[in-house]
């Protein structure tokens, strides 16, 4: 899959064995650990099928997920650059890949103070279904990481769900 930033192609690759140490890194960089909280569960997401968006040898993005009861949940997306279309190529990439594999819908969770996230995945169609107060209250158990204070000064402290149903 390619698309193009100012001109120039980037492409989508799944990520590979070869990945896992980069990817570790890479989550640690951007998600102050290797492991992801969300609903009360860890996650490790160089150990999760994903994406990679590159040009050339240089890494634009990531997104890995994970496939339970025919849903399609996305773990992590991020994008080096923002509003360049990154995200959007991860995330065709990611809607090819739940078409595929026949599942039901794709689904996320990200926190009250990630206002650019929720704008993005709104656009592209997915709908907030449920909002988990005070959930990360217990997240900081499993990963006390987690800052108090999050995008935008807000103070991080609620889970949002997303979905958005396969066609």
């Amino acid at each position: 899959m390619k698309t193009k930033i100012s001109g120039q192609k980037i492409k989508i690759r799944k990520a590979t064995q070869k990945d896992k140490k980069w990817i570790k890194e890479f989550i640690a960089e951007n998600w102050g650990s290797e492991k992801i909280v969300a609903h009360r569960r860890v996650f490790y997401p160089h150990n999760l099928p994903g994406f990679v968006a590159y040009r050339g040898k240089k890494i634009l993005g990531l997104t890995t997920y994970h496939i339970r009861n025919s849903n399609l949940e996305i773990v992590t997306m991020n994008a080096t650059i923002q509003g360049k279309g990154i995200g959007t190529a991860l995330l065709r990439a990611t809607e090819v890949t739940a078409h595929r594999l026949k599942c039901k819908k794709i689904w996320l969770i990200t926190t009250n103070d990630n206002v650019d996230a929720l704008r993005f995945y709104q656009q592209k169609g997915f709908n907030i279904v449920a909002i988990r107060r005070n959930a990360l209250k217990f997240s900081r158990k499993l990963k006390p990481e987690i800052p108090l204070i999050g995008n935008y000064g807000i103070s991080i402290r609620d889970e949002i769900e997303l979905e958005k149903f396969i066609k």
